[in-house]
């Protein structure tokens, strides 16, 4: 059987902000995919050279599309280049990770299987510690399993996808299921990301853009999807970012919350 066969283009999205030894990485995984995803966008928030000098190489091995979507380095601007990539996108589905997160070989096809419509998906990650990350920057990423020394999260490197068509999705809080969602490894259709008018600008700097993000696409009636042992993907350690405005962009989501509305105003398109 095709699997090909009735699914809907994919375009993988790929954050990214001068790390470029670790987007080769994932974009050597990216093409290493099963099923290939049809176009691959790079959602870049000021990168310098370096970053672009990789992009153009990797470009040159491959028939996928990679697009680099780049604007001038003004702070932590996550959400806006986000809503760049997805405007310039051109398929119906879209599956987003960022540039430190190396995927399984089955990451696209796993969401895919999984995808359904009015609904989006998020998915876990293994987390990778110092050593670990250092040594796959450095020599190239090895297969990682349960056992692998200097690894968190070690169930999440099971592979078995059929066991999400048996679990039971709980009636559970939108203000409380919106927490639950990891911006790393996520899925939408595009069409469901234009009708709530995509990320929500006013969210600058770390925290709470894809936890605003889902709160308007649940309160627009879109299932969310949690789904384990399947997409898979491994994070690089990094330190973490500053989180100066965590609070203010706390106050953005709790407006969210108590707004009737699931479309933000200064999003994709701004009103």
């Amino acid at each position: 059987m095709n699997f090909s066969k009735n699914r809907p283009t994919v375009s993988l999205i790929i954050s990214t902000y001068n790390w470029p030894k670790a987007l080769k990485l994932v974009l050597e995984s990216a093409l290493n995919q099963t099923h290939p995803p049809n176009e691959i966008l790079i959602a870049d928030d000021g990168s310098k050279q370096n970053t672009r000098d990789i992009i153009t190489s990797i470009q040159k091995q491959t028939e996928i599309p990679i697009i680099h979507v780049w604007h001038e380095d003004n702070g932590f601007r996550l959400s806006k280049i986000r809503n760049k990539a997805i405007l310039k996108s051109t398929s119906d589905y879209i599956i987003q990770i960022d540039g430190d997160t190396i995927i399984n070989r089955n990451f696209v096809k796993d969401h895919l299987h999984a995808s359904k419509k009015n609904s989006f998906i998020t998915a876990s990650r293994v987390l990778l510690g110092k050593e670990i990350s250092s040594n796959f920057i450095n020599y190239g990423f090895k297969k990682v399993n349960p056992f692998t020394i200097g690894i968190t999260n070690r169930l999440n490197t099971l592979h078995f996808p059929f066991i999400n068509q048996f679990i039971k999705y709980k009636r559970t809080p939108i203000n409380k299921l919106i927490y639950k969602v990891r911006g790393c490894n996520m899925a939408f259709w595009k069409k469901d990301l234009l009708e709530v008018n995509g990320y929500n600008e006013d969210i600058t700097g770390w925290g709470r853009e894809d936890s605003e993000l889902a709160l308007r696409l649940l309160k627009k009636g879109v299932f969310l999807k949690k789904i384990k042992w399947s997409s898979i993907q491994y994070h690089l350690y990094h330190k973490e970012a500053p989180r100066d405005n965590f609070l203010e962009n706390q106050s953005f989501l709790e407006k969210s919350i108590l707004s009737e509305s699931f479309i933000t105003t200064n999003g994709i398109q701004k009103t």
